[in-house]
């Protein structure tokens, strides 16, 4: 197990539009599965190569249904062509020290893309499934969760990140 380092907002990588992966190989497998092995450690549900510093189209996604289950999916080059319904959910990061907050999402989306072996994949995703994809997504084109709240709460987050960061 080979754990990643998380890197935190206001870390730049975070802000960078990933590129596009064309190599599929033994690497490319070991870097989803330490992303994987690290997502779990830090339990969480979603892990985008940005966040461990790694500027290129990769994010896994927790895919389990029993709790002591470890399942996931890796998507490769992920788009989201399709979304429909809007729906109001609480979301954290990560990424994002010690905040949550609502953010719309779209409730159903399709997704296409690869899979670690560079398998094309198209499917449909709903409700949390859906959402979370959504957020690592925007991950890989430098988006943040909170960019998608009020400019009121981004303030409120700010601030509550410089006096972490000051503590620290």
């Amino acid at each position: 197990m080979a754990l990643r380092k998380i890197l935190t907002h206001p870390h730049p990588v975070l802000r960078e539009q990933a590129a596009k992966i064309t190599g599929f190989n033994a690497e490319l497998r070991q870097l989803a599965k330490d992303m994987a092995d690290t997502m779990y450690e830090e339990q969480g549900v979603g892990l985008a190569g940005n966040q461990i510093g790694i500027a290129r189209q990769i994010a896994v996604i927790d895919i389990s249904t029993q709790d002591n289950e470890k399942k996931y999916l890796v998507l490769i080059n992920p788009v989201i062509s399709e979304g429909e319904g809007c729906e109001s959910g609480k979301e954290g990061c990560l990424s994002v020290l010690e905040y949550d907050a609502k953010v719309e999402r779209f409730k159903k989306i399709r997704v296409t893309g690869q899979d670690v072996e560079g398998k094309q994949l198209d499917f449909i995703a709903e409700d949390r499934f859906a959402r979370i994809i959504q957020h690592e997504v925007d991950h890989l084109h430098g988006t943040l969760f909170i960019d998608r709240i009020s400019r009121l709460k981004q303030d409120m987050y700010k601030r509550k990140l410089k006096k972490l960061l000051e503590n620290k």
